[in-house]
């Protein structure tokens, strides 16, 4: 079997105290931070137009892309308006056709029922008054002493 050597921990890196392996390294890290406040002290003005710059060339892209977006999400709207359109226009159709089928009248039915009555009803109240004027003219000849039609008189047997 293989044995297991033993490692050295990465905090005392060959120095026989510990606590101060941490202390270095604690330093170094507070001298980075310092030193990373005097860059940003100094180049800061420079980095910050360096920025403003490139949010510039960014924002265009930026508004390109948007204005792509728009524009792609606008025609798929457009296309499944149409899709939409059509989907209704079958299912109108299949309803129109199944009622059909279960004798339901649709709304074109009763229109034209309707119509047909009404021209039912101005033909019958044309018939009456062509009626009523014809009654009308032989009430008036008959007033004026025009004859009557004769009727005839039934002749009475008499009882032998």
């Amino acid at each position: 079997m293989a044995r297991k050597s033993k490692s050295k921990s990465r905090f005392t890196g060959g120095s026989p105290d510990p606590s101060q392996t941490v202390r270095d390294s604690a330093q170094k890290i507070w001298l980075a931070g310092l030193g990373a406040f005097e860059r940003a002290k100094s180049d800061g003005p420079k980095m910050f137009e360096t920025l403003v710059q490139q949010g510039r060339e960014l924002g265009g892209k930026a508004r390109e892309a948007a204005d792509q977006a728009m524009r792609s999400a606008r025609e798929q709207a457009g296309d499944a308006g149409g899709k939409w359109d059509k989907l209704e226009q079958v299912f109108e159709e299949r309803v129109s056709r199944s009622l059909g089928r279960l004798g339901v009248l649709t709304a074109r039915d009763v229109d034209d029922l309707s119509r047909q009555v009404k021209e039912l009803n101005e033909s019958v109240r044309n018939l009456m008054s062509k009626d009523a004027g014809a009654k009308r003219s032989t009430a008036t000849r008959r007033k004026a002493g025009a004859k009557a039609p004769a009727r005839k008189r039934a002749t009475r047997k008499k009882a032998a």
